[in-house]
């Protein structure tokens, strides 16, 4: 059933955003999403409003009949019932796309109470399974996704071709239908003026680089999306293997870029986290951009030592609570762009003064 409760809109973090991974200083997430399609109906562009219904019908009824009980506890929403602001917080989060919370026809979400698994119905395919790890696990992550996957095609007939594999409304995602991707926080290699080189020679291996929300969306606060660009062709296991790769190896660039900084730039470095810290703690105004580049410095300075009481989970809250859709959740009031920034700043000031009751910037 559809709960009027709406326990995703009353806090900023899903679990996976408050765990720690492995390498999480530079990996924030590892997300693998499926894109599969029922062999009987036409995409959800193409349906008619009684075929998406049915579909709709038929997949939320995979976890209503409890086949997914063994994973976990899940809550379903249809998206019709939830309000322009809750679609924003869900998209916010990283729990739904932009794609089904504005142009979806009997669009649902199936999301488990951890909110490290969102299953989307009547997106751009019938079933979009998205399953995120806190840090550097991508294959965990895959191997959940996979486990959910058997779950519905046991259900379900797929749309499956021999030669061409699984069929999507999108030739992009033809084959595989499987989309591997980790978020990754890159300010040394910024700073260090090496990213441009780092990301060229990414895109070189069949990758794709975007911002905090996918396709479309420019990187701020030095955060960037990996995520592999061929479906067809590779195995699934080819796909992971190769982003983990490339993943370590950035990872490694982006150690040696912040021992870099240290060695040469320490007292600039302090200067620029000091600075960032300041303004966050006193500033009225502030927009999302710059919001977004100065929590990216407080949190290269706790990575580097150079900040004590500040955790790392109270600026990936910021990070979420700083978006407009938050915001307006969090101030239950709709807010002009102007107003946002206002709000904005007063809300990063008052979470900065909480932290700097536990500590402050290193001396």
């Amino acid at each position: 059933m559809t709960l009027s409760k709406r326990r995703f809109a009353e806090h900023p973090l899903s679990d996976w955003m408050k765990g720690k991974g492995p390498e999480s200083d530079i990996v924030i997430s590892s997300r693998i999403r499926v894109a599969r399609n029922l062999r009987s109906y036409p995409f959800p562009m193409l349906a008619t409003n009684q075929q998406s219904l049915e579909v709709m019908n038929r997949l939320t009824g995979v976890a209503l009949q409890g086949k997914l009980s063994g994973i976990g506890q899940f809550d379903i929403y249809k998206l019709s019932e939830l309000t322009e602001l809750e679609r924003r917080v869900l998209v916010e989060k990283h729990l739904i796309s932009p794609n089904l919370a504005n142009e979806s026809r009997n669009g649902a979400l199936v999301l488990n109470e951890e909110e490290s698994i969102s299953i989307m119905i009547n997106e751009e395919d019938h079933l979009r399974i998205q399953c995120l790890y806190p840090g550097f696990q991508i294959r965990e992550a895959w191997q959940l996704a996979s486990r959910i996957d058997d779950i519905f095609e046991a259900e379900a007939d797929y749309a499956f071709d021999e030669r061409r594999g699984f069929l999507t409304s999108c030739p992009t995602n033809v084959g595989t239908g499987i989309r591997a991707s980790v978020m990754m926080h890159l300010p040394a290699l910024v700073l260090t003026q090496q990213i441009n080189r780092i990301l060229s020679a990414v895109a070189q291996v069949g990758l794709a680089v975007r911002g905090m929300y996918g396709e479309g969306s420019e990187s701020t606060g030095n955060l960037f999306q990996i995520s592999n660009q061929i479906t067809l062709g590779q195995s699934e296991t080819e796909i992971i293997d190769n982003l983990y790769s490339v993943a370590q190896q950035i990872i490694e660039h982006e150690k040696a870029a912040r021992k870099r900084l240290v060695a040469e730039n320490r007292i600039r470095i302090e200067d620029r986290v000091s600075r960032s810290y300041g303004v966050l703690s006193h500033a009225a105004i502030m927009d999302s951009k710059e919001a977004a580049q100065r929590l990216s410095d407080i949190r290269l300075g706790i990575d580097l030592g150079m900040i004590n009481g500040v955790t790392t989970q109270a600026m990936n809250e910021l990070l979420v609570m700083t978006q407009p859709g938050f915001l307006q959740q969090v101030f239950n009031e709709a807010l002009s762009p102007e107003a946002r920034d206002i709000r904005r700043a007063e809300l990063i000031r008052n979470q900065i003064t909480q932290q700097n009751n536990h500590g402050g910037v290193s001396q």
